[in-house]
């Protein structure tokens, strides 16, 4: 089967996932030209000279783009800086959406298998960051991507820059993978697939764990499971080493040591003295970063560890490293009850 058609009948399928929210793709707005605009030409010229497009065809293909309100609406207020943890863990942390990662685990339980002794990643790392993501492969994006990052990178200001690199990738790779860049779908933001790479993700991170010749990860789970470890390894993953622990805190100086950032700078010594108690064990040269989340009962206090931070490569929040984290750590307690009665049932038959 043409990899091509293939992804195409796949995403075009496929309902959105904006971020942590679900939403529909508006209507598209038909716009003036993008095509014709001075920053577009200009965009054009840099491909044109440094990557061997021709004028013609990069003018066809963005001049199939449409503005979409709606983008702007999702970029301008993403549920990460919307929510509390409180509202947050509620998108995730349900029963069904456990359940379900146990069934994707057990689907594809010798692809993992293969995978985190390749990489060092654990398993139920991996099949959490699909489950948030995309819930498993089932909502994949509604959004053309062309649309989409087309909008944010000629009509989006405060992050125009990243969108037009993003762009850049995604004709690039449109064109490498032999696929029409009018028609992939994706997220509000240009995220694509099972595992939601952006374009330049996918271009340094993809994996064809199948061998056909494709990481193809937008219908082939295998692929994207390799390629969501992949990530996580070459952005740093410690294979064995802790990921977060929940603490206690006592005294007065124990909110001195929070941190805005996720990325751990400070010793477990220099927490611990000031009031801070990991309830898990952490290791004494661990670099932390204290935190506190506003959960359901109450302030939760954690320290997150190198593991944590690398999570937070993939999106950049603490909500969503710790949603990942809950997640993956009820899945592998599902998975862990329910293969030994899988065995038993079929042992007994």
């Amino acid at each position: 089967m043409a990899l091509r058609a293939s992804i195409i009948s796949a995403v075009l399928s496929s309902c959105l996932l904006a971020g942590p929210v679900f939403a529909e793709a508006s209507k598209q707005e038909q716009q003036p030209d993008y095509a014709s605009q001075e920053v577009v030409q200009a965009f054009i010229d840099d491909l044109v000279e440094n990557e061997e497009f021709k004028r013609s065809e990069l003018e066809s293909i963005i001049g199939q783009a449409n503005k979409i309100d709606r983008v702007l609406e999702l970029i301008s207020r993403p549920a990460e800086k919307r929510l509390t943890w409180k509202g947050y863990r509620k998108i995730f942390m349900t029963e069904e959406r456990i359940q379900k990662g146990v069934k994707f685990w057990k689907d594809h339980a010798e692809t993992l298998k293969e995978v985190e002794k390749k990489y060092g990643v654990p398993a139920h790392i991996i099949v959490a960051i699909i489950g948030v993501e995309t819930y498993y492969g089932r909502q994949t994006g509604g959004f053309k991507v062309l649309d989409a990052l087309s909008t944010l990178s000629f009509d989006y200001p405060p992050r125009s820059k990243f969108f037009t690199k993003e762009l850049k990738n995604f004709l690039i790779l449109a064109r490498e993978q032999k696929l029409e860049a009018s028609e992939l779908t994706g997220s509000y933001a240009g995220a694509m697939g099972i595992p939601q790479f952006m374009p330049s993700s996918y271009r340094v991170f993809a994996v064809d764990h199948t061998g056909d010749g494709q990481a193809n990860i937008w219908q082939q789970e295998e692929d994207a499971i390799a390629s969501v470890a992949n990530y996580l390894k070459e952005n740093g993953w410690k294979e064995g080493r802790p990921i977060v622990s929940r603490a206690k805190v006592h005294g007065a100086k124990y909110q001195k040591v929070v941190s805005k950032s996720v990325r751990p700078k400070k010793t477990l010594k220099q927490v611990e003295d000031a009031g801070w108690t990991p309830v898990s064990v952490v290791p004494d040269a661990a670099k932390v970063a204290a935190m506190t989340l506003e959960g359901a009962k109450g302030t939760e206090y954690w320290l997150g560890l190198h593991n944590f931070y690398v999570i937070t490569t993939y999106n950049r929040s603490k909500l969503y490293a710790m949603a990942v984290y809950q997640l993956a750590r009820d899945v592998k307690s599902g998975y862990k009850t329910a293969v030994p009665k899988l065995n038993k049932t079929i042992a007994d038959n």
